[in-house]
């Protein structure tokens, strides 16, 4: 078959396509940006599905397609994302040209519960791009999961990975309980609903076969991991706000954390639902996580992501704080103590310029690492400006690496830092 996939570098998307692929099938990946992954099949469609609202958008890119399977989705509304136009206006497009192009088979991932409860503007979307399907003339397959499970870190998976490198759990308020259910299950979903043969026009839920606490969720991956049991303590109300707040402000400067207000509006609803339908529909048996987990041990490599999870964020407060600080400081109180520390030397004349040219290059850089989209690029200048000053202050202040504090030896680590933050930032 030739299958069009959107949302195709997202956790559903990869794996999906990896398989059809493997199953060999034409597979026609849309994505919102260009990625890095590897895949043996065509090049990719580069198409937003925020901006692609008409069924013109959609129809060139459906010629000779047997079915399309719609992944794309969004967490929330921010600078980079749009819940609205991406699960109701570029989905209810996407669905109108299959119409016309006569691609009569679709699979549309949704999110368990929606049907039941919107209480925030990710499952209000995803309700409204549901009835957009389901009004169509279509053979129309949604399915609803709860939350998705599997070997790649990312999501959820990521989240529950990082929180169980904790040896002091912070367990979030008014949360609800979980049946997460398995990647390779919900792939396998798919590939049965694919097959000509296969019942449509019907929405299931994809739930595994416990229901499960956020704190045992996270207990699960601990045991994986080979760690005793964590401390656990419930956070207070105010301060799972704060963190939440903090979230949706990462998230308007580009970056997508997983704790913002849709997500708090989300989980305390939970994510349950009846996985019998979908059992009787398909035949499909979900696996327990225990039992996912149990199939795949632990490497160092997943310990070392679950350590590196909650140092990441860290890393990218610091460094932009560091930067637009140092910056700051150097035009008011440390300003006389830049100046001085130039003036008997070979720039003395223009210590004050130097001084000034030097803050504003500390905080463009700060500014640039905040901002995620030229985060790299920040990251770079850092590091340049870092050999910069190296190598500026061992020529005209060599004196400095001997200095009890060592400012120019702090350099170094500084150095190594930002090499740390340019391993860690790609998010997929």
């Amino acid at each position: 078959m030739r299958v069009l996939v959107t949302g195709a570098s997202g956790l559903i998307g990869t794996a999906l396509c990896a398989r059809l692929a493997a199953g060999g099938h034409d597979v026609v990946r849309v994505l919102h940006r260009p990625s890095v992954a590897p895949f043996t099949g065509p090049p990719p469609i580069l198409l937003d599905m925020a901006n692609a609202l008409r069924a013109q958008d959609w129809i060139p890119h459906l010629a000779g397609a047997d079915a399309v399977v719609n992944c794309a989705g969004v967490l929330q509304d921010s600078v980079r994302e749009n819940t609205q136009h991406v699960h109701t206006g570029g989905a209810s497009a996407l669905f109108a040209a299959c119409e016309q192009a006569n691609v009569k088979k679709v699979i549309h991932f949704s999110a368990i519960g929606v049907d039941r409860q919107q209480p925030s503007a990710f499952s209000a979307s995803k309700l409204a791009g549901d009835e957009a399907l389901m009004a169509r003339d279509l053979n129309w397959v949604i399915l609803r999961p709860s939350v998705v499970l599997g070997r790649p870190a990312f999501g959820a998976s990521a989240l529950f990975r990082g929180l169980a490198a904790l040896p002091l759990l912070p367990v979030m308020p008014d949360t609800g309980r979980l049946q997460v259910v398995q990647l390779d299950d919900v792939i396998s979903t798919v590939l049965f609903f694919l097959r000509p043969d296969s019942p449509s026009r019907l929405a299931l839920e994809l739930a595994g076969p416990e229901a499960l606490s956020m704190n045992k969720v996270v207990a699960c991956y601990r045991h994986w991991f080979g760690w005793n049991s964590a401390r656990e303590f419930i956070l207070p109300n105010w301060a799972a706000a704060i963190l939440y707040r903090v979230g949706d402000a990462a998230a308007r400067l580009g970056w997508r954390p997983p704790m913002r207000s849709n997500a708090a509006k989300e989980i305390e609803r939970g994510a349950v639902g009846d996985p019998q339908p979908w059992i009787a529909e398909t035949g499909i048996q979900p696996s327990s996580l225990a039992t996912a987990l149990s199939l795949n041990p632990a490497t160092v490599q997943e310990r070392w992501f679950a350590g590196l999870y909650v140092v990441k964020p860290a890393i990218f407060v610091v460094l932009p704080f560091f930067w637009i600080m140092t910056g700051v400081i150097s035009l008011t109180t440390g300003w006389r103590s830049g100046v001085e520390l130039l003036i008997d030397t070979a720039v003395g004349a223009l210590a004050g310029p130097a001084v000034v040219a030097g803050a504003l290059a500390d905080m463009i850089v700060g500014a640039l690492i905040a901002w995620r989209p030229t985060g790299r690029l920040g990251l770079f200048g850092a590091i340049a400006l870092s050999l910069f000053y190296a190598i500026a202050g061992s020529i005209l202040r060599p004196e400095l690496w001997n200095e009890p504090l060592g400012p120019l030896m702090k350099i170094l680590p500084i150095l190594v830092l930002h090499f740390v933050a340019l391993a860690v930032l790609e998010e997929r």
